[in-house]
């Protein structure tokens, strides 16, 4: 059966939208409706923006046409609230908080699956059985053109500091970075730069004296980036501002020469899950989309997979699966990071 695009009925709802009985915010939801007589269900919870991951539903659909996708859209936060705290019956998670899948599947959340797709990940592009990355995507600095006009570009962080701090007047209220405090991913690459290096804490000096705005998501900052209304954003993913046709002669996307954090997507099957064989195929659909040599007709939406990315570019940090990525989720020491960055940050 022949999938159109136009056949997926897309029923997009709202902010802050709760599924029936359960406490987690939805920010968007989208069905993809099967034709099939007896479709099908494959419910998706995700941090992904419904019109990046579009492309790979549609292609799963299209090998799948007896599936019925219904995809929620939630914060990193929520997603772990959904399926740790109230066991949400979703077959799929994905998230770009890698440390929170990893607890997820530590904590026995998440289901095993062993297949000649999975064997295509390299050990340290998946957690043993149960996490499987199918994206690399970089936390980059975007710049507003306009606004850097007379400044020239950051390459570094320090050179970025070394702008902030000389034009005060110019940038005060106009720079925007994650909300720790609510965004996991916020949190995964702050915690991943400061251990890199201690010009983090520096930076986040310099953003507080300035009165940064702190944002939810790295499409709210390239929104207003885009718009004006803030003149830099910073640690936001690469993969969405790259995709971002509408905004390129606006905004310029820098990875930082000093180091660039890359963290890898995700997905697991929780063991809530009520199609535990459809989900299976969905994961193997992420993997071969992204890691397989050979050519297919799916539109891969995200960054080409490097597999040695940083011997390729010594400038790449990347974000290793594993249970190191636990520590900084350990109560005390995500209490104590908070308040430093927050010392650091809310200065008004």
């Amino acid at each position: 059966m022949r999938f159109n695009i136009f056949s997926a009925l897309l029923t997009l709802l709202s902010v802050s939208l709760a599924t029936p009985g359960h406490s987690f915010d939805i920010e968007h939801q989208q069905n993809f409706v099967s034709r099939a007589s007896k479709p099908e269900v494959l419910r998706i919870l995700s941090t992904a923006d419904i019109d990046l991951f579009t492309p790979m539903i549609l292609s799963f659909q299209r090998q799948n046409p007896e599936v019925t996708v219904n995809y929620d859209v939630v914060s990193s936060t929520e997603l772990m609230r959904a399926l740790q705290d109230e066991q949400a019956p979703y077959d799929i998670a994905v998230s770009s908080a890698m440390d929170l899948q990893i607890k997820l599947a530590n904590d026995g959340l998440a289901l095993a699956h062993n297949s000649l797709a999975t064997a295509l990940l390299p050990d340290w592009g998946k957690w043993h059985d149960y996490v499987f990355a199918f994206t690399q995507e970089p936390a980059t600095i975007v710049i507003s053109r306009e606004a850097f006009a007379n400044f020239g570009i950051p390459k570094t962080r320090q050179d970025l500091i070394s702008i902030l701090r000389d034009h005060p007047d110019v940038f005060r209220g106009r720079v925007g970075t994650y909300d720790l405090r609510n965004s996991g991913l916020g949190y995964l690459f702050a915690t991943q730069d400061a251990r890199t290096s201690e010009v983090f804490w520096r930076l986040a000096e310099v953003l507080g004296n300035l009165d940064v705005q702190l944002y939810c998501c790295s499409g709210a900052m390239i929104d207003d980036v885009s718009r004006g209304k803030i003149a830099m954003a910073y640690n936001v993913l690469g993969s969405y501002a790259m995709a971002r046709e509408d905004a390129k002669d606006k905004i310029q996307i820098i990875a930082p020469r000093d180091f660039t954090t890359v963290m890898m997507r995700t997905a697991l099957i929780p063991t809530t899950s009520q199609n535990p064989k459809v989900a299976a195929k969905f994961v193997d659909h992420l993997i071969v989309s992204a890691w397989s040599a050979e050519e297919t007709s799916v539109a891969y939406p995200f960054p080409a997979i490097n597999r040695n990315p940083a011997a390729s570019d010594t400038s790449l940090r990347p974000i290793r699966m594993g249970p190191g990525l636990l520590v900084y989720l350990d109560g005390l020491k995500k209490r104590r990071f908070l308040t430093e960055w927050q010392n650091a940050i809310l200065q008004r």
